[in-house]
């Protein structure tokens, strides 16, 4: 055992210490043979593990650390911008919403004095009383295009906020407009009387085929009421009327959304006026025309309305 001993410290110093010591030395005591060569190969091993390595391991830790970190700035400022700008949005609508509830306003004002002719009255009177409030609206939408001027280049993004109120609008001018001249109310004179004929703020087609469509809805009712006054012609101008509008709406290439669900009623106002139309007819009520063109035209719309 002690021999093992021996031979593996001398292996130790031989490789710690080229230059052995004497033979003599050796057979000292062990204590003053072993000791040095323990503390020459602690300091040995020692010296071998050099500190700045963890060092520098600790420093790319911390630099790899603050490069994650890095981007964090460029990500709360580009939020920090979209709540800006939802902020700026959400004011606004708010301003836009106050404008288009004094349009919807106006509109109802302007509704009610078109009802008045359901009551037999003089034409002229209704007429004035509904285009007292052309100019009211005019305002209005000026008040809306200003607003939209601090936003250029958006105007679709805040379209619907008004869509509705602009197609009855267009609805009542254009009924007012038929009672007057007996005629449609073409696209361009609708945004003149609106002020929407700017290319920046302008009257957008829809919202005028739209409201073409909704005036529509008012000619039955109009008719019926016409003929138990005692104007047994009016259907007959109503109903040649709508077929021209229900012929123009054909050369459009409509697809299945809210403008074709109101053509497809445009149809329907159409079908009804024909049946007061022949009914006054068959009765003799209604003045001499065009009876074969009349038939050809009744038969054509029946065949629309069924497929």
């Amino acid at each position: 055992m002690k021999t093992t001993f021996r031979s593996a410290c001398s292996t130790i110093s031989r490789s710690l210490n080229p230059n052995p010591p004497s033979l003599s030395a050796l057979h000292g005591p062990r204590s003053t043979v072993v000791a040095p060569l323990l503390r020459s190969f602690r300091s040995r091993c020692t010296t071998r593990a050099p500190p700045f390595r963890v060092l520098s391991s600790v420093t790319h830790c911390s630099s790899a650390m603050s490069g994650g970190e890095a981007p964090a700035l460029p990500l709360e400022k580009q939020f920090e911008d979209f709540r800006s700008q939802l902020e700026d949005s959400v004011s606004l609508r708010e301003r836009i919403r106050l404008v288009v509830m004094e349009i919807e306003s106006t509109t109802r004002l302007m509704y009610s004095s078109l009802l008045l002719v359901y009551l037999s009255r003089p034409l002229p009177e209704v007429l004035d009383k509904a285009k007292a409030h052309i100019g009211t609206l005019k305002d209005q939408y000026s008040q809306l295009a200003a607003i939209l001027r601090e936003c250029p280049d958006q105007y679709y993004r805040y379209h619907g906020d008004w869509r509705s109120e602009t197609q009855t609008a267009v609805c009542h001018l254009a009924f007012a407009h038929y009672l007057e001249t007996g005629n449609l109310l073409l696209h361009n004179e609708a945004g003149e009387k609106l002020g929407l004929n700017n290319s920046q703020f302008g009257l957008d087609i829809e919202d005028y085929l739209v409201g073409v469509c909704f005036m529509s809805n008012e000619l039955p009712r109009y008719v019926v009421n016409q003929v138990t006054a005692g104007d047994y012609d009016c259907p007959r101008k109503v109903w040649k009327f709508l077929t021209e509008l229900n012929a123009a709406f054909r050369m459009l290439n409509l697809r299945n959304d809210f403008l074709r669900k109101k053509f497809d009623g445009l149809k329907y106002d159409l079908r009804r006026v024909e049946e007061v139309y022949y009914d006054v007819k068959i009765r003799g009520l209604a003045s001499d025309g065009d009876s074969t063109g009349d038939q050809d035209s009744k038969k054509k719309n029946d065949s629309e309305v069924v497929h």
